[in-house]
């Protein structure tokens, strides 16, 4: 319910603070008065409306789930928007975007001011009907069927998928050999790129080497002579000759060397480095080659058991189908059984509101989570499409009091914009009848030009504008009076109109 609204500067609204009770409340004024703004300031303010209030803020006392959200609730929620550069949205202080504002209050906020299909659309449908069916376990046994749905659309979803995938294996399983066959091919060794290149530097520099070897070699016929020398000014020669020696081994080991590239088949080496560095250049390094190649054939077997995978889900999809398909036809039976009651309990207030008898049609379209059934509505045999907006929002009204005969214990709020426009002062006193009811379970804002919907009202506002400035007022008895006599002969009030709106008030 909404306690508390305060509207600050929107359109000729300056400044308005109004508090609300329970029930059906009223909002009746001259055309142009500001009825219809000072209603989109409520929808502006929940996010289903453009915001054009400088502030409009709004105290709620509907116990509202807003921790799916991510937000904290409190016993009294306070609601609020404000638009200066920009627009932002809070709730308890919290701040929300408008989208998530919108969210939140369609739990609890219901407005009849546009042409919505909601009330009509095959999934509410189907719920209202089941909430009818008196098999004590039939809603139980719908959530079951829910569940054994989703976890049947799971299993198909992977069933698809690996058709899809079977469709392009043999591609896929091709690739996969020949990726791994070609890396096979060559078979590289962690570390055997750096050696290869070292011989191939080595064969690059092999005849200089050997020239500059055997240019280094001759310094062995004149060792004696550094010997002789060495002894003649009697030093010790044991640093020269351990240098000596570490060159005869140097040398040496430079000659098995080259003779050892002598060995060598140039042309396969070259042709070896080549092979390497082309998987170099397409995966990586030997370590990425390697490991791209494990994942391949990790690939290929499961390519190998996706048929056996599939094998088993068919089955097991199978399986569940055919339960459901069973379970669909009990849910469906027990539907067909009860559509003559949901189509008698709307027309029952369709009756109230001097409208045709709705015809509410089942067929059978693709198994979803509700079974096969779908519910189509058509007013006196005419698609819902094709009639008036006034007929369709009484339409609309019907539905919502059926829906919160059987599926709510608290509706929260219903804003209703004229939905009694057009209509005679017979149709706007059902159309009060029916808000009477609803009432119990909604708090209702409507906007009316009759008097006999305002008379009905459990509370009843005034709407006035004094120059460029709206105004919204609480009437008494008296000045409900003076207010239904306006609305029934105009400005100049008759004393007739004044008997006829207090007979509308049962006043005497």
């Amino acid at each position: 319910m909404i306690e508390r609204l305060h509207v600050k500067n929107q359109l000729s609204f300056k400044d308005v603070d109004v508090s609300f009770g329970e029930g059906l409340i009223a909002f009746t004024g001259p055309s142009g008065a500001g009825k219809s703004v000072f209603m989109q300031a409520i929808l502006s303010l929940f996010g289903q409306s453009d915001a054009n209030a400088s502030s409009v803020e709004a105290v709620i006392t509907d116990k509202i789930d807003l921790e799916k959200f991510g937000l904290q609730s409190d016993e009294i929620n306070v609601f609020k928007y404000t638009k200066e550069k920009s627009t932002r949205y809070f709730i308890n202080t919290q701040s929300v975007s408008k989208k998530s504002m919108s969210e939140i209050s369609n739990s609890f906020l219901n407005s009849l001011a546009v042409r919505d299909s909601e009330e009509f659309e095959n999934e509410r449908l189907v719920t209202l009907l089941d909430a009818l069916i008196k098999e004590p376990l039939h809603v139980e046994q719908v959530e079951e069927f829910t569940g054994l749905f989703l976890e049947y659309k799971k299993l198909k979803n992977r069933l698809e998928n690996i058709e899809e995938k079977e469709r392009k294996i043999e591609e896929l399983k091709e690739f996969a050999s020949f990726e791994i066959s070609k890396i096979n091919d060559v078979n590289p060794q962690i570390g055997e790129d750096e050696k290869l290149m070292s011989f191939k530097r080595s064969l690059s520099k092999k005849e200089k080497i050997e020239e500059s070897l055997e240019k280094a070699n001759t310094l062995f016929d004149f060792e004696i002579n550094v010997n002789e020398f060495l002894s003649l000014v009697e030093k010790d020669s044991g640093f020269f000759d351990e240098s000596m020696n570490e060159l005869r081994a140097i040398i040496e080991d430079e000659r098995d060397r080259l003779n050892a590239l002598e060995d060598q088949d140039v042309e396969a080496l070259l042709e070896r480095i080549e092979k390497i560095s082309s998987l170099k250049n397409r995966y990586g390094s030997i370590e990425d080659i390697l490991e791209y190649r494990d994942k391949k054939k990790k690939e290929l077997e499961e390519y190998e058991n996706i048929s056996f995978e599939k094998a088993k889900l068919v089955s097991t999809c199978k399986e569940k189908l055919d339960i459901l398909k069973t379970k669909s036809q009990l849910l469906s039976q027990r539907r067909v059984e009860s559509l003559k009651a949901l189509n008698q309990k709307i027309d029952g207030y369709l009756e109230m509101l001097y409208m045709p008898k709705v015809n509410i049609v089942m067929s059978e379209i693709e198994l979803y989570e509700k079974g096969f059934d779908s519910l189509h509505v058509e007013l006196g045999r005419v698609n819902i499409k094709k009639i008036s907006s006034g007929e369709y929002n009484r339409l609309r009204l019907a539905f919502i009091a059926t829906t919160s005969e059987y599926l709510l214990d608290v509706g929260g709020v219903l804003i209703l914009d004229e939905i009694d426009a057009n209509l005679s002062g017979k149709e706007s006193m059902s159309v009060a009848k029916v808000l009477k009811i609803l009432s119990k379970k909604y708090q209702i804002f409507a906007i009316s030009h009759q008097p006999q919907l305002s008379s009905q009202a459990d509370s009843h506002f005034l709407v006035t504008k004094d120059g460029n400035e709206s105004q919204v007022k609480l009437l008494n008895h008296d000045e409900r009076i003076v207010e239904l006599a306006r609305m029934v002969s105009g400005e100049e009030v008759s004393s007739e109109a004044t008997t006829f709106a207090k007979k509308l008030l049962n006043v005497t």
